[in-house]
């Protein structure tokens, strides 16, 4: 690897986890987000399965995207995720049976998720293997700690605690709705450019 392309592979890991961030800042797939973050434990699980489609899949399209007529991009796009939601829905089926009851529908939803889609199509599909795979590796890490964060502020609030080891005696059950998503999502925005405004100063 030359030193020069060095710089552009940390940037293609960093952009999904700072400047390009899924959830706090380009705000797409809020749907599971906002399903899932209610426990820690959804959101790791989710998390897992989110970062093991997009890795086969951005690999998948930058292996194939030579050969993958731009007329048809989007079908095969399609294909090459759905095939890794299914492995990975039958993974948590067999293994954690639990975890694929709580996380209920939107683990096969991974499908269309427009994160997935648009790393594949905004991405994978004008990039190397090397990127694309470091790409997906950022991308899964901001997923991961944002929906991680939120959860925790859910949880914790929502529910008195952590893995049902209670701390407070009266929670906030109105953190554990949908309205409570949005408002740990727009507390983490909000330090997130409280502290852009702070470096730029």
């Amino acid at each position: 690897m030359s030193q020069a392309n060095k710089p552009r592979l940390i940037n293609d890991f960093l952009y999904g986890i700072l400047t390009g961030n899924p959830v706090l800042v380009l705000m797409i797939g809020l749907c599971p987000v906002l399903a899932v973050s209610t426990s820690v434990f959804n959101a790791v699980g989710m998390s897992i399965a989110f970062a093991f489609v997009l890795f086969f899949s951005n690999l998948s399209v930058a292996l194939l995207r030579k050969l993958t007529p731009d007329e048809i991009r989007i079908p095969v796009f399609i294909i090459i995720i759905s095939t890794f939601v299914t492995i990975i829905d039958y993974l948590i089926r067999a293994y954690s049976p639990e975890l694929q009851k709580q996380l209920g529908v939107f683990l096969p939803l991974i499908v269309v998720n427009c994160i997935i889609i648009a790393r594949a199509e905004a991405f994978a599909y004008k990039n190397t293997v090397t990127s694309s795979i470091l790409d997906a590796f950022g991308t899964s890490a901001g997923f991961l700690i944002v929906l991680v964060l939120i959860s925790f502020i859910r949880e914790f609030l929502g529910h008195g605690g952590i893995f049902s080891r209670i701390v407070l005696t009266k929670p906030v059950l109105f953190m554990v709705l949908p309205p409570g998503g949005f408002v740990a999502i727009g507390l983490l925005m909000g330090t997130l450019n409280y502290f852009k405004l702070k470096k730029k100063k």
